[in-house]
């Protein structure tokens, strides 16, 4: 069964013992803190690590301009790109400032990045728990105007975390890092 914004945010507001909500848009306290909460736990969630459903490629087009100095090349991030991830071309020469990469490598990239996956639907079910509860974290305060329920919402969120990333890191297997020239010229 697919999932949706209101049901993860029903999920969060039971966790801090809150009454549920039919929308979004519910003219409800818990619907405007859900509503308004809703976005930056998501992006923020999602950056937080290289959750695999949310891992995507690109290869953008070089920027017509290119950078003041010490730079020949950039290129402009995706527009869903929350973090960019480690490449892994040994020596790349590249720099990410004001939403742009910035490279002498040449005008062609190829990106590896986290993306803002809006689509609840489209999220991993170890994920779901994590941003339910990170959510239950942020809308605490908010509704119930006490810190007693903090300690056992964060515990919450720690173990979904934990169990999320060994969950993802079985499906990613090893990610080996780029050879590095100094080590390499030792052997």
């Amino acid at each position: 069964m697919a999932q949706s914004a209101v049901d993860v945010s029903n999920n969060a507001l039971q966790r801090v013992g809150a009454a549920r909500i039919t929308s979004l848009t519910d003219n409800t306290p818990e619907a405007r803190a859900c509503s308004a909460a809703f976005d930056a736990t998501r992006r923020s969630a999602l950056r937080r690590y290289p959750w695999n459903f949310a891992i995507k490629r690109a290869q953008p087009a070089p920027d017509t301009d290119t950078p003041l100095f010490d730079f020949d090349y950039q290129f402009t991030l995706p527009a869903d790109c929350l973090r960019v991830l480690r490449p892994n071309t040994p020596n790349l020469d590249w720099k990410i400032e004001g939403g742009k990469i910035l490279t002498n490598d040449g005008n062609t990239i190829d990106v590896r990045y986290v993306a803002d996956i809006e689509d609840v639907a489209a999220w991993d079910a170890a994920f779901y728990e994590v941003f339910a509860a990170a959510l239950a974290l942020r809308l605490r305060e908010r509704l119930t105007q006490s810190n007693a329920k903090m300690g056992p919402l964060k515990d919450e969120y720690k173990d979904a975390v934990a169990e999320a990333r060994r969950a993802d890191a079985f499906e990613s297997g090893p990610d080996e890092p780029p050879e590095d020239d100094w080590l390499t010229a030792r052997y």
